[in-house]
């Protein structure tokens, strides 16, 4: 997923004119996908750890690579060190097509290698340090954090599932910094624009600036990856008075850049 430090800042206002289309056929981008994101409004610069309740309510029907999560860039007094995403994949490497993940990248100014991180306690069928195996299940509500882990500048990723309350953790990554900013959450799709819909829905975003001390976000701005970047156009966000939906192979309602509410 080594787009994601790329793909997600300075896309451009909507130009004037009609609006190049891209509706079907698979994304021409640079890692063959198309992805859109929430971004959270903080107040605070910085906080120490973030999370996030994920559902997704139209699972993907094809054996295309899906992936769900949660992202923030670790900062620090010499700025920021990288960043990483933990969330749900739908894989056809792991059994039953699903999956955990929880990895990232340095910044690119100290060199954007891929993050080292403590072995997880997940198998992995194709023996793949960021991706395990992990059974989620549509419409089954999962929360997924990002915490300090037991060392300063490393990162413990944790999905809970809220029926049981049971809480797995993924692993560790040496992240760097000592603090959190820019979190976001993403749907990144590698089917084609016209593949049937998927739709996620988000709700219970919150920040930590303190230890033990949870706040709740309460707007997103919306981001899509633009046409000439690769992205498809048929993806949307919609909010209503419990969570906020991503739909791929969807009408656009919503525009880049929106101010939506996270709850209400």
């Amino acid at each position: 997923m080594r787009s994601f430090f790329n793909r997600i800042l300075g896309i451009s206002d909507r130009p004037l004119g009609p609006l190049p289309i891209r509706e079907s056929g698979l994304p021409p981008s640079g890692n063959g996908a198309s992805s859109f994101h929430l971004i959270w409004q903080v107040p605070h610069a910085t906080v120490i750890a973030v999370r996030a309740t994920l559902e997704v309510t139209q699972p993907p029907r094809t054996s295309d690579l899906y992936f769900f999560a949660l992202q923030a860039t670790f900062t620090g007094t010499g700025g920021d060190q990288g960043g990483a995403h933990v969330g749900l994949q739908w894989n056809r490497r792991h059994p039953g097509s699903t999956a955990a993940n929880w990895g990232g990248y340095r910044s690119q100014q100290l060199g954007g290698t891929i993050l080292s991180g403590t072995e997880s306690n997940l198998p992995s069928r194709p023996s793949d340090p960021n991706t395990r195996d992990f059974p989620w299940e549509p419409h089954r509500a999962y929360r997924l954090a990002i915490e300090p882990g037991y060392v300063p500048g490393w990162w413990l990723g944790t999905v809970t599932d809220l029926a049981t309350g049971e809480s797995t953790s993924i692993r560790e990554l040496d992240g760097g910094g000592r603090s959190l900013r820019a979190p976001m959450v993403w749907i990144e799709s590698f089917a084609a624009c016209d593949a049937p819909t998927v739709e996620a829905r988000w709700s219970d975003l919150e920040v930590a600036p303190r230890p033990d001390q949870w706040e709740r976000v309460h707007t997103i701005k919306t981001n899509y990856q633009s046409y000439g970047a690769g992205g498809c156009t048929n993806t949307n966000i919609t909010a209503d008075e419990h969570h906020i939906a991503q739909r791929t192979n969807s009408e656009r309602t919503t525009d880049n850049g929106e101010l939506l509410p996270s709850h209400r």
